[in-house]
């Protein structure tokens, strides 16, 4: 389905553009500096227009000791990351008026206030940015479905870490979950509807 319309109450909400995940140098089919400046131009317009934007990082105890539990066949769930891999880019920070999100899950709606945050604002609608694709943002785009929010994929302000899952989740998956758009488009229609 093509972008057909936002909510007079829509957020923004971009999933773990932050240091240790941008510094990946294997994204696609977009950069992390292409992801991250397209995430700013949505972020910019929507603070410009007085709409909610949510800012999403992922990380864990130092111990790892709230990682994720579980048996998995992709190695351990535990890791040791660097000192400063969680802080988000500067590109996006520095914005009192955001909302941060600290998720310690793939979704940044389990085990978070991010519905909280939503629903105490109104929110009907949300519009998803960030890495990975198949990841942070399907699990996310995911949760807002079955939330009854209306789901919005800005899919050239995302890449992932495969160029294949990144094509399944934005042809196969995110058309079941929302609609999709670039970020001009969002843009655009942001615009158009708060004239």
């Amino acid at each position: 389905m093509a972008l057909s319309t936002l909510d007079p109450r829509t957020a923004l909400v971009v999933i773990d553009l932050q240091n240790g995940i941008v510094g990946n140098p294997h994204l696609a089919p977009y950069t992390a500096a292409e992801v991250v400046e397209r995430a700013g131009r949505l972020a910019d317009t929507f603070r410009e227009h007085g709409l909610p934007v949510v800012l999403v990082r992922v990380t864990t105890a130092a111990d790892g000791s709230d990682a994720a539990p579980g048996r998995i066949d992709g190695g351990s769930n535990s890791r040791t990351w660097p000192e400063g891999w969680d802080v988000l880019v500067d590109e996006l920070a520095g914005h009192p008026e955001d909302i941060v999100v600290t998720k310690r899950n793939w979704g940044a709606f389990y085990g978070t206030d991010l519905d909280l945050q939503l629903r105490r604002r109104g929110i009907t609608q949300i519009v998803l940015a960030g890495i990975a694709t198949s990841i942070g943002v399907e699990s996310s785009a995911r949760a807002a479905h079955e939330h009854g929010y209306h789901v919005t994929l800005a899919t050239d302000a995302m890449a992932d870490i495969d160029i294949e899952t990144h094509r399944n989740s934005v042809e196969r998956i995110f058309p079941r979950l929302g609609e999709t758009g670039t970020t001009a488009e969002i843009v655009e229609l942001l615009a158009k509807s708060r004239a």
